[in-house]
């Protein structure tokens, strides 16, 4: 047990460069909202629905996280700061990193059955600080969820998700290729594919403008020297 709980509080430390010691973790507001959710899950699976939801009223007194006491959770789970949202039929892979104000929030069932109306979160995954992941959807194994994101659909393996709605964004590989990227997402300039086809549409507004100027002024010289040829035509008539 001991060493168990040394391996997550190193795997924290390994993704918080904050901490000096293990015991600095230990104070952590995620950790102990985690291990409040430990017994209150295991309440919740003995059908003891009352005792379980009175464990997780104290544990959001205490630590400002809201884990529903049937939320399925994963080993090695780190919230970071607080106030964290968790609905009861979310699932949580191993090594999972969620940054503060994260909802994983459901969706009304068309169909008036509660059954699966949360979010599953797989293995690996970051979300960061504001995000709301709503609904039954699949977030694929080391996805990241930027800040503030709205995600919605089904998010691929290895995936960067940002805006409202969340859409995939590209990122450069040598951000991608690091063990753990803080907040979500890199802090280097990326690649939107919204921002792409704006910048695209705008360089062929800039081509066409151009174009049509060109065939203007060429209109402009074929009218001048079509006068100049009747004028002198009219002249010769005259003379003659």
């Amino acid at each position: 047990m001991l060493g168990g709980l040394i391996a997550y509080l190193d795997s924290i430390k390994a993704r918080d460069p904050a901490p000096r010691s293990r015991m600095e973790i230990l104070l952590y507001p995620g950790v102990w909202a985690v291990f409040w959710h430990r017994i209150a899950h295991r309440l919740f699976r003995a059908r003891l629905y009352f005792l379980a939801r009175s464990v997780n009223h104290l544990a959001r007194f205490l630590t400002g996280n809201d884990i529903h006491p049937g939320a399925k959770i994963g080993r090695n789970l780190f919230i970071d700061h607080g106030f964290t949202v968790i609905g009861e039929t979310a699932e949580i892979g191993d090594n999972v990193t969620l940054y503060q104000h994260v909802t994983l929030g459901g969706t009304d069932p068309a169909n008036g059955i509660g059954g699966k109306r949360h979010p599953t979160l797989s293995d690996g995954v970051i979300v960061g600080s504001g995000a709301q992941v709503l609904g039954p959807i699949i977030v694929g194994p080391r996805a990241r969820v930027g800040a503030n994101a709205v995600v919605t659909k089904d998010v691929p393996e290895g995936a960067t998700m940002v805006g409202i709605p969340a859409r995939q964004m590209l990122v450069d590989v040598s951000a991608y290729q690091r063990d753990f990227v803080p907040y979500g997402t890199p802090c280097s300039e990326v690649f939107d594919p919204a921002t792409q086809k704006l910048e695209i549409l705008q360089c062929e507004v800039e081509r066409l403008t151009k174009l049509i100027a060109e065939l203007k002024k060429e209109r402009d010289l074929n009218q001048e020297g079509g006068a100049l040829f009747r004028g002198d035509e009219a002249e010769e008539r005259g003379c003659a």
